[in-house]
């Protein structure tokens, strides 16, 4: 079972995908069109580029401080929420979903993915 198939069979799980770092190719499975998967996967790798940038610097004041590399973000909204990790997001219902499983199951997924792609 690929990534996206297992975060698609999580309760609340809305859709899932991956993008390409160049911002040239993406995938997607569940509740999202065409259109939307191709805008989330733009949107994610931006959002990506702006968090490592963040962490970066961050990280220019606290060497040791465990931020750097960044690894992935989380956004909430009040009914909705978007999880990336390296090149992977998912869409979740925050009434269905639980953020936390789904964090734990990306990382167990992709803690070896390089970093060195972004």
């Amino acid at each position: 079972m690929t990534i996206l198939s297992e975060l698609c069979a999580m309760p609340g799980v809305m859709a899932a995908g991956e993008y390409s770092y160049r911002g040239d190719r993406f995938s997607c499975q569940g509740r999202l069109s065409e259109e939307q998967a191709r805008m989330a996967s733009v949107m994610c790798r931006a959002t990506t580029l702006g968090v490592h940038m963040q962490a970066k610097i961050l990280g220019s004041f606290c060497a040791d401080c465990g931020t750097t590399p960044a690894r992935g973000w989380v956004v909430t909204g009040p009914r909705y929420a978007v999880c990336v990790f390296a090149n992977v997001f998912c869409f979740l219902e925050n009434e269905k979903a639980s953020v936390g499983e789904v964090l734990h199951a990306l990382r167990e997924r992709l803690s070896d993915a390089p970093e060195a792609l972004v």
